[in-house]
């Protein structure tokens, strides 16, 4: 990647060109992997594009292909990195509303272990559709292909 494609007060982009430190896991032409600063649980990493992508909703189908191919070789490194790991929650907030912080594209591994106290919390609003409403919200999104 060439530094032309990152941008000058980008966190994470400082990150990428060393001008911040990281703890860095792995590393390519690709990708930087290091480890959030937050540890939600030990060995919490960041996985970011070393091209300057806001959020999912930037990335083309060809820098999916180029970023995504990591997600596994990372996951599975950590995991293999500390045996209390038995899960990992492995996520990305994309937009300011759905809790993006920094607007540079980055995915969380969270590792997970029994009883590890964190609670992601989801709601389950199935007894507010029918068949009906199902089609409606289904037929728009297959609209949009």
């Amino acid at each position: 990647m060439t530094k032309a494609k990152l941008i000058d007060d980008c966190l994470f982009c400082k990150i990428i060109r060393g001008e911040i430190p990281s703890y860095t896991v792995f590393e390519n032409d690709d990708v930087k992997a290091f480890l959030d600063i937050s540890q939600v649980n030990e060995g919490h990493v960041l996985m970011v594009p070393k091209k300057h992508l806001t959020n999912f909703f930037d990335y083309s189908a060809e820098d999916a292909s180029r970023f995504m191919q990591y997600v596994p070789e990372i996951s599975k490194a950590i995991k293999a990195s500390d045996p209390r790991i038995q899960a990992m929650n492995i996520t990305s907030n994309n937009g300011e509303i759905a809790g993006q912080v920094v607007m540079h594209s980055h995915i969380h591994f969270i590792p997970r272990w029994e009883g590890d106290g964190i609670k992601f919390f989801t709601r389950n609003n199935a007894d507010q559709y029918d068949e009906k409403k199902y089609q409606e919200v289904c037929d728009r999104i297959k609209a949009q292909f």
